[in-house]
């Protein structure tokens, strides 16, 4: 099943690919990888804010993850000129998780971005990653995610 197919059947679809926000670009491909800089946790309504421990529970932060990981698709789309059957491997991803200071659970909280890209795209989705704790995040989001992709050149 498509990439494209397969969201369909879970009822998602990938938003635009984000336009940066300050003087960088949203991705660079070199040679056969596609180097994703950080997608903020937003749908189609707005910024997704909080923080984790305080006024955000680990549910709330699964769901930012995962709108992260969906913007993070869209990204790689564009890189593929709008064909996602290029994509062949999600390689690493980069996490913050905007959190207080004794909360520990950021692995859980980036789990909703893991297990969307592991649900979309089976064994091509399983990646290595980092999940670490962040005092603030631009705009105040909750999550913020990065990531590495290998693809068909």
């Amino acid at each position: 099943m498509s990439v494209d197919a397969k969201l369909k059947s879970l009822g998602l679809t990938l938003p635009d690919a984000p336009a940066p926000a300050a003087n960088y670009v949203p991705y660079v491909v070199s040679g056969d990888m596609v180097y994703v800089s950080g997608q903020i946790s937003a749908t189609e309504d707005g910024l997704i804010t909080g923080t984790l421990g305080d006024d955000l529970d680990v549910a709330a932060g699964q769901a930012a993850a995962k709108r992260c990981a969906l913007s993070l698709l869209a990204q790689v789309k564009a890189a593929c000129g709008g064909d996602l059957t290029r994509l062949k491997r999600v390689v690493k991803l980069g996490a913050f998780v905007n959190s207080t200071a004794d909360f520990t659970q950021q692995p859980q909280v980036v789990n909703g971005a893991s297990d969307l890209l592991v649900e979309v795209l089976g064994d091509a989705g399983r990646h290595a990653r980092s999940a670490v704790s962040s005092p603030s995040l631009p705009l105040g989001v909750a999550v913020e995610i990065d990531g590495v992709f290998q693809i068909e050149s």
